[in-house]
């Protein structure tokens, strides 16, 4: 991607994260907002470069960790309420909704494009709150960026930050969670694709 922009990956990846607000919020277009990384950058590109840019960054995200999958299956069958919260543009929100089966087993969905926030604002948490119909202090959030965690914490939701299954797996058995991960289908720790 950092070659449309005659950029190297580093470069890319940091103007990358520190534009996707106003993208995930769903304030501009996939179209604006690849042209403005294009004018952040001195580069141009076309309408065809565009379609690519937004294809491969579906396909980034489209591979979910089969692990969590399958703890997501076990705490559905369980009866344990679960939410999804995820900084996610309109074109990842189609795929999603279009091709992940999966999304079923969580009893509430916020995906920031369609609430126009994004996390770390609070205001998405207590929105995921309000959908679950818990207070904070009953829940437990995952996610692995800490700014993400904080803000969660900041409203009284417990929280964990993903760095593996091992590690969620010793967190969760540390607070007495009843249902634990595993790590059957990963053969290394491999994170969940989290936005």
């Amino acid at each position: 991607m950092g070659e449309m922009f005659n950029v190297g990956p580093e470069a890319f990846y940091e103007l990358w994260e520190a534009s996707r607000g106003p993208y995930d919020r769903g304030d501009v277009s996939a179209e604006e907002y690849w042209l403005k990384m294009a004018a952040q950058t001195g580069s141009s590109i076309d309408g065809k470069q565009i379609e690519i840019l937004r294809k491969v960054e579906v396909e980034i995200w489209a591979h979910p960790d089969p692990a969590m999958l399958d703890w997501l299956d076990m705490l559905h069958t369980a009866g344990i309420k679960t939410a999804l919260l995820s900084n996610m543009p309109w074109d990842l929100i189609e795929h999603v909704r279009t091709h992940f089966r999966w999304l079923e087993n969580f009893a509430f969905k916020t995906f920031s494009a369609e609430v126009r926030l994004i996390k770390p604002d609070g205001a998405i948490y207590q929105h995921t709150l309000k959908g679950l119909g818990l207070p904070a202090a009953e829940t437990l959030f995952l996610d692995d960026r800490e700014t993400n965690i904080r803000a969660a914490q900041a409203l009284g939701i417990q929280a964990i930050q993903f760095r593996s299954i091992g590690q969620l797996k010793d967190d969760l058995e540390a607070l007495g969670f009843p249902v634990l991960p595993t790590a059957a289908h990963s053969s290394s720790d491999v994170q969940g694709a989290s936005r």
